[in-house]
């Protein structure tokens, strides 16, 4: 079958970079949306027979661009696609991944569901919030990390002293991968909350008095666990701080707020467009086009995906 990719509204620059990566161009669409709101979609050149990949990051506004999404491939199923792949970067409601208190939902799973029922044939997606979220689908979903990308970019300053933090327990996996690659030290924040409206206890698991920090997670939403992690190594004599993700949603006033934090500088890569008054000074966004470029490439040629899983160092 025939590659051809095309891109919805959500990131379009990731996905002209992407394209250049696998030497070949978008498709031609036509997105836009009716007066009262509603998302239309029209494919304007033939994908018959072809190996569709849909790129479309489902973060702010997340409805908005998840219905895209859903939209984009309904209309390449009417058209009698091959195959449709959804090339997901930020897979919106991750969190929402299991109740937390009753009569809830677990969106994450709904979302699955939505993506198969829209013809979806497979899922591409990059650093989801738990690894997890990958068996709420009943098709085939693939998956890469970040991570080689970020510690390339790390290695290259050739820091001295230097320790992963987890800024939660939940996040030490990730830490403890980072550390174990670039052959640092590990520290884990706990952190806890007494009762409803009560401050935060902070517990440091590990000794960071005089080293440069490196803080990692799959995304900084409202800024403040990574905030309080990054007061809170300083507080216990850390040299210097740096902060890196995935994912920069930057919710509400977060890029003020990271801007004016005593963290070095913030890292993140360009799974979501970082929208120009979300910019700030301290901010380093890398590209991820070439390792999903890669993927795409493996997935349309049959070829294992895992292989492009970062390796250990």
């Amino acid at each position: 079958m025939e590659l051809i990719l095309f891109s919805g509204r959500a990131n379009t620059p990731l996905a002209q970079e992407i394209a250049k990566e696998l030497k070949t161009r978008l498709g031609r669409i036509d997105i836009k949306n009716f007066a009262d709101g509603e998302t239309y979609v029209n494919l304007l050149e033939t994908v018959r027979g072809k190996d569709v990949f849909l790129i479309q990051p489902t973060g702010f506004p997340a409805n908005e661009n998840l219905m895209e999404l859903l939209i984009m491939i309904d209309a390449c199923k009417r058209a009698s696609a091959g195959r449709v792949t959804a090339v997901i970067p930020y897979f919106g409601y991750a969190k929402q991944d299991r109740k937390t208190s009753h009569r809830e939902p677990i969106t994450a799973k709904l979302v699955a569901n939505l993506l198969e029922k829209s013809g979806a044939g497979g899922v591409f997606a990059m650093d989801l919030h738990a690894d997890q979220i990958q068996g709420f689908f009943d098709i085939h979903i693939d998956y890469l990390y970040a991570s080689q990308v970020i510690i390339d970019y790390f290695e290259g300053k050739k820091m001295k002293n230097l320790c992963i933090v987890a800024p939660d327990v939940g996040s030490s996996k990730r830490a403890r991968s980072y550390a174990k690659r670039l052959h640092a030290d590990l520290a884990i924040i706990d952190k806890r909350r007494p009762k409803p409206n009560v401050a935060e206890v902070i517990h440091l698991i590990g000794g960071v008095k005089g080293k440069n920090c490196l803080i990692v997670d799959d995304e900084i939403n409202t800024g403040g666990t990574i905030i309080n992690a990054v007061n809170a190594l300083k507080d216990n004599g850390a040299e210097k701080v740096f902060v890196a993700c995935t994912h920069a949603v930057f919710a509400g006033d977060a890029a003020k707020k990271l801007q004016e934090s005593k963290a070095e500088e913030i890292i993140a890569t360009n799974t979501l467009n970082v929208a120009p008054e979300k910019k700030f000074k301290k901010l380093t966004v890398l590209s991820v086009a070439k390792l999903l470029a890669d993927g795409i490439k493996s997935i349309h040629e049959e070829k294992s995906v895992s292989e492009l899983l970062n390796p250990a160092k």
